[in-house]
């Protein structure tokens, strides 16, 4: 397994004078570009005495600037904590506080709403929009006005791409502390080394072909795992040309980049896939003439190959790989990208694992799975039948991290006696090794004949009616209470009115019933006014509803 920074100056040469990151619509820096920027931010790092192993933040939307910060940080031997730019300020200062970060990196739009007083260790706040300084004591200010001629005196003749080097320390060594959450009153930051982010991008490349006539569009967010590794660090080491698109963007904008960028992969969250399918894919198939063509067998193939032509077009022509992680997919949804031969595939994954713990290329992936396990971990089900009885999903591995800083408690919690992380996840390996997620053990409900019921399961069922949006099914006093948002697009395209919505309900509550066990009905639908909150990974916040 190479180290991912060797493999990341390898391509730096190799692609020296052409284009490596672009904000859209804005700024764009070939790789000597830069390299140049991680060059003179490197020098100013030592002038001022960054030691490597200190800790650096990094918090502001995606854009190639931010990219540049990344790899300057990374590259120098620092430790980079990347702050999800959604958080609210207090919770940004107390993340930069907690990891006990000395210098941060942010832009205008999150400095006005920061204090530097509040957060005392740090020693200078840089604006990454062109690297100037926010925030510094006179000797900073001083070593900062010194960066054109200290890289003059480093490169007299220009950075060339002889003189690039990006030191490959340990394995071991400490590389990102990722934070699960801004919120809570114990922050979790997982610590991830240098050996569990080559582990992740290794795999990647030894699974999914990158070139570097291939372009990416990145839209996740930057501050979590998977999008870090697999729309920037992943594609940029194969010399892909990425596309940030900064905050997550309208329909409109994506689907105008996709056309222009026209990437290779597609990495999104089912949340997406099945929006797609409910609004484009849906209505055409639920029309009476084509539910009639469909029934032909000669014909379907037909017409589901200029559906799935359509959709490959919408998103610029040449993915070769659609990904969805970060919950399960709807079962309708997952049947009828199946049928019309889309180029999907589930994964599944945490922060604890950099991110993959199970994956598949599309033409092996089995429907309902999250594919195989990825073959730098041990992955296992604490069961005795793991093929039939559920078990929490556990793994041991080259990219599972070593726990969570400044958090023993939750760090001896995390693992058992004998190494494996704790996903808190319930699943299911069959005999080929596919995985199949039956729920988190968290949300697990237990009914009071002793049936375990997986409200995920139900929520599928919900959200493959007409109406549905989005639900949750939460257990009130030993009861299932279905909470359930309806699309105001469908409710409107049908003329639903407010004197409408009991009977919706109540429909809803027995046809889902129809499909389930006794132990595992539901008793009421509440209808919600709003959408529920949801994570970074546009998961919902179940907590708040439970």
């Amino acid at each position: 397994m190479q180290h991912y920074l060797q493999h990341l100056e390898q391509t730096f040469k190799n692609y020296w004078g052409e284009p490596a990151v672009h904000t859209y619509n804005g700024e764009c820096f070939t790789f000597a570009q830069s390299a140049a920027h991680i060059a003179s931010l490197h020098l100013f790092f030592e002038k001022i005495g960054i030691h490597k192993g200190d800790h650096i933040a990094l918090c502001a939307k995606n854009t190639a600037r931010w990219a540049i910060s990344f790899l300057a940080i990374n590259t120098y031997g620092t430790v980079i904590v990347p702050i999800l730019s959604d958080f609210t300020p207090p919770n940004i200062t107390k993340l930069v506080n907690h990891s006990d970060s000395v210098i941060l990196f942010t832009d205008s739009d999150h400095y006005e709403h920061l204090s530097a007083s509040q957060m005392p260790n740090l020693r200078c706040i840089v604006n990454i929009e062109d690297f100037s300084l926010f925030f510094a004591n006179d000797d900073i200010l001083y070593a900062h006005s010194c960066r054109g001629q200290y890289f003059a005196e480093r490169y007299p003749n220009g950075m060339q791409a002889s003189d690039l080097k990006f030191p490959a320390g340990r394995m071991s060594d400490i590389a990102i502390i990722n934070y699960t959450s801004g919120t809570s009153s114990d922050p979790k930051g997982v610590m991830l080394t240098y050996g569990n982010v080559s582990a992740s991008i290794d795999y990647a490349h030894r699974h999914v072909n990158v070139y570097h006539t291939d372009h990416m569009v990145s839209m996740l967010p930057m501050a979590h795992i998977y999008g870090l590794v697999f729309e920037f660090l992943f594609p940029l080491t194969g010399g892909c040309e990425i596309y940030f698109l900064g905050r997550t963007p309208a329909p409109s904008l994506l689907l105008k980049a996709m056309q222009e960028v026209r990437p290779f992969m597609i990495c999104t969250v089912p949340l997406v896939m099945e929006k797609i399918y409910r609004t484009s894919i849906k209505p055409v198939i639920r029309k009476p003439v084509m539910k009639f063509m469909l029934a032909i067998p000669g014909i379907r193939k037909l017409l589901y190959n200029k559906i799935r032509a359509k959709l490959d077009a919408s998103f610029g022509g040449r993915v070769r790989h659609y990904i969805m992680g970060g919950a399960a997919l709807n079962p309708e949804v997952d049947h009828c990208l199946k049928h019309i031969g889309l180029h999907y595939t589930v994964g599944y994954g945490m922060t604890e694992a950099a991110p993959l713990l199970a994956y598949v290329d599309w033409r092996e992936y089995v429907q309902a799975s999250c594919g195989r396990a990825v073959d730098c971990a041990d992955v296992r089900i604490d069961s005795p039948d793991p093929a039939n009885i559920v078990g929490e999903i556990q793994a041991k591995g080259d990219n599972i991290c070593v726990g969570y800083y400044k958090n023993e408690a939750a760090t001896a919690a995390a693992f058992t006696e004998d190494g494996f992380l704790h996903t808190g996840d319930l699943g299911l390996i069959d005999k080929r090794g596919n995985v199949f997620i039956k729920g988190r053990s968290k949300s697990m409900i237990l009914s009071a004949n002793g049936q375990n019921i997986y409200p995920e399961e139900i929520e599928s069922l919900i959200a493959s009616r007409r109406y549905v949006a989005e639900n949750v099914v939460v257990d009130r006093e030993g009861k299932l209470v279905a909470l359930v948002y309806l699309n105001p697009d469908t409710l409107k395209r049908y003329e639903v009115t407010d004197e409408d919505l009991p009977r919706i309900a109540d429909h809803l509550m027995k046809s889902v019933n129809r499909h389930l066990p006794d132990y595992s009905k539901i008793a009421k639908v509440e209808l919600r006014s709003e959408p529920f909150e949801k994570t970074p990974k546009l998961s919902i916040k179940r907590f708040l509803y439970s």
